[in-house]
């Protein structure tokens, strides 16, 4: 708790309230924001009275510290979204990250079972973004063999998959539907 101002210093603080009032609502443009604003900026001004220089301009200090406080309010509620009703929050939509999870760890079992030659030449090209030509010079083979490894290698992940049709990948029909409204 904090103590109670001299008496002097406590009729300075009410005698500012008017016109911290007159800032608070030119600043919000908002007469119950400004009244919280007012109230808050009296707060921190008693609970930090200790670090007020006696003799200095006591109104320079509370309109300090409310302009502070209405920036550091104003920063943060750029970063929400007033939602009273819910409609906002009911219309966001996501996709659920657990498919997502699953179809890696089924990617990742059916590239291991991959013969080696063909996983690597696929993880060259496929995953590292090299050239055919690239590849086949780390690989020390023909162009021709690399691109062929690579087909065979997306044909048989496709078949261990069981992705038939580009409408197989990203989220199943169920999770679109939902994501579409």
């Amino acid at each position: 708790m904090t103590p109670d101002p001299e008496p002097e210093l406590r009729e300075a603080l009410l005698a500012a309230v008017p016109s911290l009032r007159a800032f608070a609502i030119s600043l919000s443009g908002q007469v119950d924001r400004a009244d919280d604003l007012v109230q808050d900026t009296i707060l921190r001004a008693l609970s930090n009275l200790h670090r007020f220089e006696r003799g200095t301009n006591l109104n320079a200090w509370l309109f300090t510290i409310l302009r502070n406080l209405f920036h550091s309010e104003y920063r943060k509620r750029r970063r929400e979204v007033e939602d009273p009703d819910g409609s906002y929050a009911g219309r966001l939509k996501v996709q659920p990250e657990q498919g997502s999870r699953l179809d890696f760890e089924d990617f990742r079992t059916a590239l291991a079972k991959l013969p080696s030659d063909q996983r690597e030449a696929l993880l060259l090209v496929g995953a590292s973004g090299f050239s055919y030509e690239e590849a086949a010079s780390i690989c020390g083979c023909a162009v021709g063999t690399i691109k062929s490894r690579v087909n065979r290698a997306r044909f048989r992940l496709a078949s261990l998959l069981n992705v038939d049709d580009i409408e197989d990948l990203g989220p199943d029909s169920m999770t679109r539907a939902a994501l579409q409204g």
